[in-house]
């Protein structure tokens, strides 16, 4: 499985939530690659599930791709609530 975390530029907002994720999959044995992108580079590529916070959605209709977003990048049980739910709707 391949989860991308989304943001503007593709540095510190997606690094840092990429870190999060893994460290996520990791406490409950879930084994997936991270993979840390700008907005621009989501087009065209594979990835079963792309993470990215709110005000991307309308950046991101096109996408058919399962779409997890987030209101706050820092709130680590939004994020695993919300991310474990999308590999469990993938699975």
């Amino acid at each position: 499985m391949k989860i991308a975390a989304l943001c503007g530029l593709g540095f510190g907002s997606s690094m840092m939530l990429k870190l999060s994720i893994e460290d996520i999959l990791k406490e409950e044995g879930i084994e997936a690659e991270v993979l840390s992108w700008d907005l621009g580079s989501v087009k065209g590529q594979e990835v079963d599930i792309i993470v990215a916070p709110q005000d991307m959605k309308s950046n991101l209709e096109s996408v058919e791709t399962k779409i997890v977003l987030l209101k706050r990048l820092t709130d680590k049980e939004e994020i695993k609530e919300k991310v474990l739910k999308a590999i469990e709707e993938e699975s």
